[in-house]
């Protein structure tokens, strides 16, 4: 760090500093405009000048708040936009070796990010009360800070460090009530041995390392007595759900050199409680009302909340507040669920999880922030339906703690949370800790703890990922959790190394994170097959379409692909996709031209995707829970998926929902079964399941019928196919399947390729990335299949502000159709996106037919054509006829 440093003691005797809840007293006020940023080192001030008001700052960068330093600087038009080609490798400091973990080397000598950078503002104080306290919000400074208020210093860099730290400071003392005060906050940027946002292999990292004011900066007013973290814990007295009994908590903290007696008062799902308490001087204390104390505490008959999949997401409102003779100091409201999330090892070792006594198969997948930490409301929100739109039930979060709105979003729509801290870095270096690393650590743990704990979406926090803390950081990490009352589960790793301290994971993290054939989550015994709880995995690159890879490739079509391409693989061992292109040529074609990749790696994705889901749900509760690698990407990605960075849903998303439909069937690579997954929590009576096997010449091999009931949250056979079936006289298998339900509507439809002779594995060779094929199987004559003709129309429909589209598939020939997608573009190709389709990526048999269906986002121009290409049909473009407008619209 260049800029010099100022240690002189701070103007406040005594720093208040502690956790942050979910809401703050009132309404607090947003610093989010108007404010300044600037290199340290050109500055020729120190904090106590900039903070005055006669500073000129009017040529520093305008920005706004949160917003890391290299954020801010893409925001103001500094440097163009660094998810572009190769921008970000010409932004200085960015000379680091590509592929490499930059949060593990030191910032290169000539970075500007050596420098400290100030974030600078203005704001008007409230007018001053009696008892009135001001505090000074931090939600994330990354990584170190020094804290100056009209002159004075509230807080230098030994105070605040870490980046996932919460702070609340009281500057009521250094505040001008009533008139203009200055705000000034000289950020530093973590080292290679600090507690830093880590990108790992994901993507590369800023320049910048994500420095500056990361989370959002608030003006809090309160009375005496600050009121923080209120949670309300449930815990059933047995399996009727007819009880919940619970216990509220919440921090006190008094702000003052006097002793206040007071009293907390609450409102909880509509039952009153109160408690006298009486605090010392500057004391902190965690209150907590016990249904011991408070039988009213005992809900008869309530309304718990579920997981969508299993049922509603019922919230519940928590009211509180400390009132000092009768006047109210600090009040939060939170909303809360009615669950209690428990854990256990099953039969077979694997981590099982229990919503409300329930178990619950965790299908879910990993998520990233923007690589510059931005926020998007409206991207948020699109992403929470997308992930609901899946059927996924969880979200990983390896470190990457998000904001409220995020915990909100997935409180409200029924979507649990797996989160912890990050691998890779000083995080899991602990034989290279410092005296001060600990300290933050804990300190950060306490403080996100306390920020989240009243989310009801919440499914267990890990305290390592990779790697199991060792015995003094867990003892640490453990005694915060018992202190903050942590409602949840909590793991040791997100790997099976095993702790003393915390036990059996019964979880593991082995791979693979590239391409694998399908059978592969069949077949595995040892690895990442379809048995236990897997972290993370996934069957890796995920390549992007012509029309997003447009919106940051100068060369989008390139063949064979550039640089620029490959700068957006990812790192480690990920910098290249070999794995995926020698599985290509082998097993399907060898590409001639980007059209060719992207469409044979689409269909390799849907098939292995699909697989991996499927192979965990017939195994349940063998297998416990699968979390896909990736669920999104920090940046435009070719690699780790499920849609990529600008909402595009490509065929692994569509697979994705296929497979984790709430009833379904499906084919076994393993015994050739049929099974029947219902992964609702209703028994389902009057099910129709019907199997037909075709030649690739599409002459019929095989049929069968059987009606079934599916139990509650089952897994069960339905048939299986004769071995004698399988001859070397077909190459190819085309295998239909449909379940209708007991009105006869289709309620499940799927369709696979299978080759005569599967993949077979060199386990011997397994590594971290994949287990390598020995033989690949032989889909080639896939490239070959006869033209097949599609006649196609689409329709828009207008309802409100809302517009529906429709796209009418028939193939008349008598060849199968395969692989047809649709896409909405602009007239010039353009992406449109997010569009989230009934279904996609589907096969039209002879004289089949289907309608896909869905919603136009708002940017969608009235000019919006479809798309329509496959394997063997001639592409297509519709314009859509515009529709009736349904009752109502406009």
């Amino acid at each position: 760090m260049n800029a010099p440093m100022n240690f002189k003691t701070p103007i406040l005797a005594v720093i208040s500093v502690f956790s942050i809840a979910c809401a703050h007293a009132g309404t607090p006020t947003p610093l989010h405009d108007g404010w300044r940023l600037q290199s340290a080192c050109s500055v020729k001030a120190d904090g106590a000048a900039i903070s005055t008001p006669g500073f000129a700052s009017n040529d520093w960068l305008e920005t706004t708040v949160p917003n890391t330093v290299l954020a801010a600087q893409v925001a103001g038009k500094v440097y163009p936009d660094p998810y572009f080609g190769m921008n970000l490798r010409n932004i200085p400091g960015s000379n680091y070796p590509i592929g490499h973990n930059f949060s593990n080397l030191p910032m290169p000598q000539d970075s500007p990010y050596r420098c400290g950078w100030w974030y600078r503002t203005e704001f008007t104080a409230p007018p001053a009360t009696r008892d009135q306290r001001v505090w000074l919000h931090f939600g994330g400074i990354n990584y170190r800070g020094e804290i100056w208020v009209n002159g004075h210093r509230i807080a230098d860099s030994t105070q605040v460090a870490g980046a996932y730290r919460a702070y609340d400071f009281d500057v009521t003392d250094a505040l001008k009530p009533g008139a203009k005060n200055i705000l000034a906050v000289e950020t530093f940027a973590p080292t290679e041995k600090d507690l830093g946002i880590n990108w790992v292999d994901w993507n590369p990292c800023p320049p910048d390392k994500d420095m500056g004011l990361w989370g959002e900066v608030n003006l809090v007013e309160t009375g005496a007595v600050t009121l923080r973290s209120p949670m309300a814990v449930t815990h059933f007295t047995d399996s009727s759900l007819a009880t919940a009994e619970l216990t509220v908590y919440a921090e006190l903290h008094n702000a003052t050199s006097r002793d206040i007696q007071g009293a907390v008062s609450a409102t909880v799902a509509g039952v009153r409680i109160e408690q006298p308490v009486r605090l010392a001087a500057n004391e902190d204390r965690t209150v907590a009302f016990s249904p011991e104390q408070f039988p009213n505490l005992r809900i008869r008959n309530p309304r718990p909340w579920w997981p969508a999949q299993m049922g509603e997401p019922h919230l519940e409102q928590l009211n509180i507040s400390f009132a000092d003779h009768g006047v109210k100091t600090d009040e939060k409201s939170v909303a809360f669920g009615i669950r209690e999330i428990t854990s256990e090892l099953s039969a077979t070792g694997g981590r099982l999880f229990r919503i409300n006594g329930k178990p619950i198969l965790i299908r879910g997948a990993g998520w990233s922030q923007d690589m510059l930490l931005r926020t998007d409301g409206h991207r948020l929100r699109d992403q929470i339906r997308m992930v609901a739109d899946m059927h996924l039930n969880t979200i990983r979060l390896e470190g990457k703690l998000e904001t409220e709105d995020f915990f909100r979003l997935t409180d409200e729509q029924g979507i649990l949370v797996m989160l912890g801290w990050c691998c890779c870095d000083h995080w899991e270096h602990w034989n290279e800790w410092g005296p001060q690393d600990l300290p933050i650590a804990t300190a950060s743990l306490r403080d996100q703890l306390l920020r989240l704990r009243s989310h009801a979406s919440l499914l267990v926090w890990l305290n390592g990922s990779d790697n199991a803390p060792p015995p003094n950081v867990e003892r640490a990490y453990l005694q915060v959790e018992s202190d903050v009352h942590w409602p949840n589960p909590v793991l040791s790793a997100a790997s099976a190394q095993n702790t003393a301290g915390a036990g059996p994971n019964g979880v593991k993290m082995t791979g693979p994170y590239d391409y694998v054939a399908p059978s592969y989550w069949y077949v595995d015994q040892h690895n990442g097959g379809a048995f236990g709880y897997n972290t993370e995995t996934s069957p890796g690159p995920a390549i992007t379409s012509l029309a997003s890879r447009a919106k940051f490739l100068p060369d989008p079509e390139a063949w064979p692909p550039s640089a620029n391409w490959s700068y957006h693989n990812g790192g480690g061992e990920f910098t290249n996709l070999r794995v995926l292109d020698e599985a290509m040529a082998a097993v399907y074609a060898k590409p001639s031209s980007a059209a060719d990749y992207e469409r044979t790696a689409q269909t390799m994705a849907y098939d292995s995707e699909r697989a991996m889901f499927e192979a965990y749900s017939k195994n349940k509760y063998v297998s416990t829970g699968v979390i896909q690698w990736m669920l999104n990407n920090a940046w435009p990605s070719m690699i780790w998926h499920l849609y990529d960075y600008y909402l595009d849903t490509g065929a692994g998303y569509y697979a994705a929902k296929k497979a984790c439909e709430p009833v379904h069937i499906q084919y076994s690579y393993d015994d050739r079964s049929i099974v029947v997954v219902n992964s609702t929590y209703m028994p389902i009576e009057g099910l129709h399941a019907s199997l037909h096997v075709r030649g690739m010449g599409w002459k019929d091999l095989y049929k069968a019928e059987a009606s079934l009931n599916a139990g509650a949250d089952s897994s069960q056979t339905v048939f299986e196919l004769p071995e004698s079936l399988l001859t070397g006289a077909e190459k190819i298998f085309f295998i239909e399947l449909a379940l209708t339900d007991s009105g006869g509507r289709t309620v499940s439809r799927n369709f696979y390729w299978v080759p005569y002779t599967l993949t077979t594995f060199d386990f011997g060779r397994t590594d971290y990335t994949h287990t390598a094929a020995q033989r690949h199987e032989d889909l080639t004559a896939l490239a070959n299949l006869p033209k097949a003709q599609i006649k196609a129309d689409a329709t828009l429909e207008r309802a409100g502000h809302s517009r529906r589209v429709s796209v009418q598939l028939n193939n008349p020939s008598n060849t199968l159709a395969f692989q047809v997608s649709v896409a909405p573009r602009t007239a010039d190709g353009g992406l449109i996106a997010p569009v989230l389709w009934s279904d996609n990526w589907i096969e039209l048999g002879p004289g089949e037919s289907a309608t896909l269906t869905a919603d136009l986002p708002d940017g969608a121009p009235d000019s919006t054509v479809i798309h329509v290409d496959g394997w063997n049909i001639s592409p297509l473009v519709l314009t859509p006829v515009i529709a009736a407008a349904a009752h109502g619209g406009e």
